[in-house]
């Protein structure tokens, strides 16, 4: 078992024929009905519900599901297959949301000829019970970057897509010579959607950050443009931080919208983690 515990931070290991994990300690944890396991740090306070909430996560499923941003989860898992040289990598996908590029790019290294352990985590109960019905094979876990449960020093690929960035968390868990791969929106990511929901759009603000413990290696920039009609429209809105930012105007000029035209673009943003 690759867990650690969220109170004790001891190694998790399976207990009562695999229906739940306990530690060394006896602090135990059961296995949902979808196959993941809740580890949010019992003494931290969080919201009922953290993360994004159901309406959120369908919206994001059945957005990513029809194909419109395959081209950043290609160039994730062709940066992952280059970087990763042990043919039984340790992944972890931190901030996975429902799944869908933890799910490809398992998929990918296994095609590849390695096995992969692959690991995710989200603090959204609702998108890890998704991500975990549609991936089995891929052990998820509620759980928050700024808490993993994960040993130090153990995974050789962290893959980061548009979640928080925990740095110190981070070089942690990661081990010495293995890689920390970032996905940062690039300067006009959605900008056509930014025309309609606000007076003056805005550029998003590149930069090479450094973070302690890691060397920042390259950037890989992935562009491309999108034409999306009907339901997909709303679908983009609803998974984008604009959701919870657009003042009330906004919206509701994009609920009268049925065509949307945008240039959409990440960067990756590759670093390996110094050795201590």
């Amino acid at each position: 078992m690759y867990f650690s515990c969220p109170i004790c931070n001891k190694q998790l290991y399976y207990t009562n024929c695999n229906h739940s994990v306990a530690c060394e300690n006896g602090h135990s944890f059961d296995f949902a009905k979808e196959g993941y396991l809740y580890l949010l740090p019992p003494n931290k306070k969080h919201s009922h519900a953290p993360g994004d909430d159901r309406e959120m996560v369908t919206a994001r499923r059945r957005f990513l599901s029809a194909g419109y941003y395959q081209l950043f989860s290609d160039a994730l898992n062709a940066a992952s297959c280059r970087l990763l040289t042990n043919p039984v990598p340790v992944v972890l996908d931190a901030g996975c949301g429902e799944g869908y590029y933890t799910e490809r790019l398992c998929a990918t290294l296994q095609q590849s000829g390695r096995q992969p352990e692959i690991f995710g985590c989200d603090i959204s109960k609702e998108a890890i019970r998704r991500a975990a019905k549609a991936a089995p094979n891929i052990s998820f876990a509620v759980a928050s970057s700024f808490s993993l449960p994960v040993p130090t020093a153990s995974t050789d690929l962290l893959t980061d897509v548009f979640a928080p960035v925990v740095p110190e968390e981070f070089a942690r868990v990661t081990k010495p010579g293995g890689y920390f791969l970032l996905a940062v929106p690039s300067a006009r990511h959605l900008f056509g959607l930014k025309e309609i929901l606000y007076e003056k759009p805005y550029e998003n603000e590149e930069k090479d950050t450094e973070y302690t413990g890691f060397q920042f290696l390259e950037r890989i920039p992935v562009r491309g443009k999108l034409s999306l009609t009907g339901q997909a429209v709303q679908d983009l809105f609803a998974m984008t931080p604009y959701f919870w930012k657009t003042p009330k105007e906004g919206s509701e000029k994009l609920k009268a919208v049925s065509n949307l035209q945008t240039e959409i673009g990440f960067d990756f943003l590759v670093y390996k983690r110094q050795s201590t």
